[in-house]
């Protein structure tokens, strides 16, 4: 059984159709996607909400942010009905360099005293086929909106020792970070930017159901 899987469709999403219509086009899904109707959050102890992106043009620095809420549904008889918000503090980015750290929360990046949140939340979730999923949703960031497409990936689920459903699943997407005004950067002597204007986020998520089944 999946649930997400990273893959790409035929033709783009519809970002203009309604919100949670059902869809024809795709393969029958697993009867067994029902028991995981309901509502989840994400386990911030056991997941990750990071990004990557080019610096002077020859390596990749990696950081994540660790401090967020979540609020989860997953509508196994129809997917496409399924939603998703996350709000993240910009105050909590980590790269591992704390002078880096400073910089990217004051105002040459997110102005974290300005602006302390920064939020995704789904408009539409797309079934490619029985076990690849699309989340279309707006990402905003310095109160400037713009749409975003996850690619999302299903690892499996379990019912820990407590009686909690766990469920895990990675998603990927890329943005050209002056969209959201992002824009400081500086130029190297042989050209080109010290930091890519391409982020490449990554959410490694590991979900748990909001009460115990019975």
């Amino acid at each position: 059984m999946k649930l997400f899987r990273r893959g790409m469709p035929t033709q783009p999403p519809n970002h203009t159709a309604a919100y949670g219509s059902p869809r024809t086009d795709v393969a029958v899904l697993d009867p067994a996607l029902q028991e995981l109707t309901g509502e989840w959050i994400i386990d911030p102890a056991h997941s990750r909400i990071g990004f990557s992106v080019r610096h002077a043009m020859v390596t990749t620095v990696r950081g994540s942010f660790t401090e967020y809420q979540s609020r989860l549904f997953f509508d196994g008889r129809d997917p496409s009905r399924s939603r998703a918000e996350v709000v993240i503090s910009t105050a909590s980015v980590d790269t591992g360099v704390g002078q880096r750290d400073a910089h990217l929360v004051g105002r040459d990046f997110f102005d974290a005293d300005n602006y302390p949140q920064m939020r995704f939340v789904s408009t539409e979730v797309q079934p490619i086929s029985s076990d690849t999923y699309r989340m279309a949703g707006n990402l905003t960031i310095k109160d400037m909106t713009r749409p975003v497409v996850l690619e999302m990936t299903y690892i499996g689920h379990v019912l820990d020792p407590f009686g909690y459903q766990r469920a895990g699943f990675d998603g990927t997407t890329t943005i050209d970070r002056s969209d959201w005004g992002l824009t400081y950067n500086s130029k190297l002597a042989e050209g080109g930017s010290m930091v890519s204007e391409k982020v490449r986020l990554q959410f490694d998520i590991a979900a748990i159901r909001n009460a115990p089944p019975n």
